[in-house]
């Protein structure tokens, strides 16, 4: 049985230009998150402004009516192109969800969308997302599974997600299973030290494509990163579930595991995706952050739905900080950065 926990009520309208800051899709998800969780309803124009493509693709549209569909939301202009939307929320309804994109888009930037309000919602939920598992510009299920959901369920709910097929760009057909058991309340973090690091591990994902291409990443890995081979793991996929391939970077502190992405592209050598990676890994380590930049993006909205929390990080990309000047929006809360030194700085979220 379906049930429904109202946030709060209220009738404000928020105004939000698309094209504010990095113009991309995230403004469009935190708004409808936040809309949902808030009761307040919103208006958006020239939405992903700042893309080739402007305005909703599959991915986008499938997002703003997953988002409809647990809050019974009134919405306007949810077609695909659509530069402008209206969004009227409801109740948070919990219960069983199939939301297919129908493309290779990301099922983990949908499932960011209807999330936290199901965190907030008076029952349990279960959901099924079809589309792309590991798209690139977008969190992997890996990076959700082992860097991200320990924290969220650190702050009092329980989510555990299941990937039950893989699913690269172009083709898709990947599937996500997701099990929501909500909290009345989330709790507040301190992120401020990461701790000792204590293991290292470099996964090269690969389907469809040369099994040289692996180990050239794998070799490259090992070399600029001086880890052992044990560290080093080639991980052939079934053929039916690409062409593609993923090189994971992990590092695992004592407090917080990190994961580092690259994608095989067109066109690009296989060490040239796997030196991406690995400055990205080396930057976070220099800077002894406990937060690396892709994981300050997903933490700013659980903390600012908490009403507190602190993490050090790497310098505020433009993403990040466009993502705060949405969740202030919506919900009386401070966000400072604040550097400390280098590349090291610190976001604290505070209520007003």
């Amino acid at each position: 049985m379906i049930q429904k926990n109202k946030i709060m009520e209220t009738s404000t309208d928020i105004k939000i230009d698309g094209a504010m800051g990095e113009g991309g899709g995230q403004i469009l998800r935190s708004a409808l998150a936040l809309s949902i969780c808030t009761g307040k309803s919103f208006q958006i124009n020239r939405i992903r402004a700042g893309r080739k493509k402007p305005g909703l693709a599959r991915q986008h549209l499938t997002a703003v009516r997953a988002a409809r569909d647990i809050s019974g939301a009134q919405i306007a202009g949810d077609e695909i192109g659509s530069t402008t939307l209206s969004f009227k929320p409801g109740d948070i309804y919990s219960g069983n969800y199939h939301f297919a994109i129908g493309t290779a888009g990301s099922t983990t930037l949908v499932l960011q969308t209807v999330l936290y309000p199901l965190l907030l919602a008076a029952g349990e939920s279960r959901i099924t997302l079809t589309g792309g598992t590991h798209n690139i510009h977008a969190p992997p299920f890996d990076f959700l599974a082992q860097a991200f959901l320990p924290i969220l369920n650190s702050m009092g709910p329980q989510v555990k997600l299941n990937l039950e097929r893989y699913g690269f760009f172009p083709r898709g057909g990947g599937q996500l299973t997701v099990h929501i058991r909500p909290t009345p309340k989330l709790k507040s973090i301190n992120l401020m030290e990461r701790g000792t690091i204590q293991a290292y591990q470099a996964r090269a994902l690969i389907t469809s494509i040369p099994e040289h291409v692996a180990q050239r990443e794998l070799d490259r890995v090992g070399k600029k990163m001086k880890w052992s081979k044990d560290c080093l793991h080639h991980c052939p996929l079934p053929a039916n579930q690409g062409p593609g391939n993923v090189l994971l970077l992990e590092v695992k502190s004592k407090q917080i595991t990190e994961i580092f992405t690259g994608f095989a592209q067109r066109g690009i050598r296989a060490e040239s995706v796997a030196d991406g990676v690995i400055k990205k890994a080396k930057d976070y380590i220099k800077a002894d952050v406990a937060v690396g930049e892709y994981l300050a993006d997903q933490l700013l909205l659980p903390l600012a739905l908490a009403g507190e929390g602190e993490f050090s990080t790497l310098t505020p990309s433009v993403h990040t900080l466009t993502n705060i000047e949405v969740i202030k929006m919506f919900l009386s809360v401070s966000i400072t950065t604040h550097q400390l030194k280098g590349k090291k700085w610190i976001i604290r979220v505070k209520s007003i």
